[in-house]
């Protein structure tokens, strides 16, 4: 215990009979908090605990003196706020000072006078101080002659300012003299001026606005004219690439027709008008600057194309014709001549005397997209899965959830929806939904099986539905999707009652999309009945899933 708590202690017991470690203690901390003795002996009052005695107001006051208490030091803020003040104040005193000579002449002396004359209100101040005692008359004249000098003051000090006014207005009407005026047009002719030129301009605009909107509207057309045909051009390119082994309908076919007609007849037109150019005569123009262009026929820019024409010169000279230069062709047109000579059997070299029976058949070729189609045929009887076909959809019938597992290349993904189609699960506008780990494989998945099918893509049958590309419509009968589009469809439609048949193919690639794939679909064949699933992969533990599935074969 230190001497305080000590002392303390000692006296409440001599003032209340009791000490304890606690309440010295309390006694302690409740003086530091206060700020003076009376506020402590209140303090005191409040708790109740103790009557307010002169012996309790003598140790309150004796230990609010003993107790020690933090030094009152001023905030950080407080200091910075109280210098800021004083600096400020102190700038406000501050006056600016002129830089001319007489006013520095004008404004020192009154100060001086200034001066002097508060020294001598000073020492006559002393002086009537002393003497007041002896003359009170005398203090009375003193304090007259004080105000009279404050007012002869003040009125010094108004004329220093007049004065200082008076010169810096001198000074401005001396500046402006000597500077010279560039211009000293009087604002009417200025006013006339500005509103002739507003008015020129007005009618120059209006001139000029409907020749720029013709030549701008012209400038289009060229340009317009020369897209559209690129477009139209590349739009016939693109269809007969997509859709040249595929057979059209007659509207299509229509207007295939009709915008190769178009374009024909544009690009026609078009190499009429450069004709035209070419063959007519223009005046020059001084703006327009002569093409230094020389333009080559088209039968001249074969090689060696000079030597051909020089040989074919001279040999044409060297021959010797006799009567007209077009007597055979008349003759031909009035068929008298014949187109033939006769031949000796002596010029002609026989192989063999007898006939040889040809190789050629009567049956006709057989077009690009027939051999296509014939191997694409051929291709599909050669997958390892072709053989299957009729005991998967046995299997099918028989069962809801199928498991399959198949090596890569099987022909799996490709072939099994079309089983299905065959099949007839797309009946009653329904899909076969079919689901790829990447966005790359469900497309090129669902373009060989368009192109199998003989279809186009996304427009029939077969489509496919990615992130931000969806080329599927009301016809499509198998869609090809990514594992996150099939979760996004679950949230339009929970039930999936869209799809008749749902494949799930390369399960053993595990993702956080698969795994909560197998469980919504599992759910839903539990109490959809209809919907058939099929679980595919090439390395799948076929055991897991069947367990997983409801022991699913």
């Amino acid at each position: 215990m230190s001497s305080l708590d000590t002392w303390v202690s000692d006296k409440l017991h001599d003032i209340l009979g009791i000490s304890d470690k606690y309440i010295s203690q309390y006694l302690i901390g409740l003086c530091k908090k206060a700020t003076s003795s009376d506020g402590f002996i209140d303090n005191l009052r409040e708790t109740e605990a103790v009557d307010i005695n002169p012996q309790v107001i003598q140790f309150a006051k004796e230990l609010w003196e003993r107790a020690p208490r933090k030094a009152v030091t001023e905030k950080v803020g407080r200091v910075l706020e109280r210098q800021s003040l004083e600096l400020q104040k102190k700038n406000q005193s501050y006056k600016l000072v002129s830089s001319g000579s007489e006013e520095d002449e004008y404004s020192v002396q009154p100060k001086r006078r200034k001066a002097e004359k508060r020294q001598k209100h000073l020492r006559k101040k002393q002086e009537s101080s002393d003497e007041s005692d002896a003359n009170p008359d005398r203090d009375l004249d003193a304090d007259d002659k004080m105000d009279s000098d404050s007012s002869d003051s003040e009125k010094e000090r108004l004329q220093d300012l007049e004065e200082r006014d008076k010169f810096a207005n001198r000074l401005r009407e001396k500046d402006k003299d000597s500077q010279r005026k560039v211009m000293s047009k009087s604002e009417k002719k200025a006013y006339e001026e500005a509103t002739k030129r507003l008015q020129l301009e007005r009618e120059s605009r209006n001139n000029i606005i409907p020749d720029l909107r013709k030549k701008s509207r012209r400038d289009y057309y060229k340009k317009r004219h020369r897209d559209k045909l690129d477009d139209l051009e590349a739009e016939i390119i693109d269809e007969e690439f997509l859709f040249g082994d595929m057979p059209l309908t007659e509207r299509e076919k229509k207007d295939m027709k009709y915008k190769k007609k178009v374009l024909q007849l544009a690009k026609e037109h078009r190499k009429a008008g450069e004709k035209q150019k070419a063959d007519h005569y223009y005046m020059p123009k001084d703006d327009v600057k002569p093409t230094e262009k020389y333009e080559e026929d088209d039968t001249e820019k074969g090689p060696n194309y000079e030597q051909k024409r020089w040989e074919e010169d001279h040999v044409g000279a060297a021959i010797m014709r006799f009567g007209a230069r077009d007597a055979k062709e008349k003759a031909r047109e009035k068929k008298s001549v014949k187109d033939y000579d006769v031949i000796m059997d002596e010029e002609i070299e026989f192989i063999q005397a007898l006939q040889m029976p040809g190789t050629r058949k009567d049956e006709p070729d057989l077009s690009e997209r027939e051999m296509k189609k014939m191997t694409i045929e051929e291709t599909q009887k050669s997958l390892p899965i072709y053989p299957f076909r009729e005991d998967l959809i046995a299997a099918m019938e028989e069962h809801q959830v199928l498991i399959i597992e198949g090596e890569t290349g099987s022909g799996k993904t490709t072939q099994i929806p079309q089983f299905l189609v065959k099949a007839g699960y797309t009946k009653g506008e329904k899909k076969i939904g079919c689901t790829q780990p990447r966005r790359v494989a469900a497309m090129s998945v669902a373009a060989r099986v368009a192109e199998e099918m003989g279809y186009k893509l996304g427009m029939r049958s077969v489509g496919y539905s990615i992130r931000f590309e969806d080329c599927t419509s009301e016809r499509t009968m198998i869609k090809y999707m990514t594992d996150g589009m099939l979760l996004r469809e679950f949230l339009s439609e929970p039930d999936l009652g869209g799809y008749s048949v749902m494949i799930i193919d390369e399960a053993h690639e595990r993702t956080l999309h698969t795994d909560v794939l197998f469980g919504l679909v599992k759910d839903i064949a539990r109490f959809r009945p209809d919907l058939k699933l099929l679980i595919s992969s090439a390395t799948l533990d076929a055991e897991k899933f069947s367990e997983f599935f409801d022991d699913a074969p």
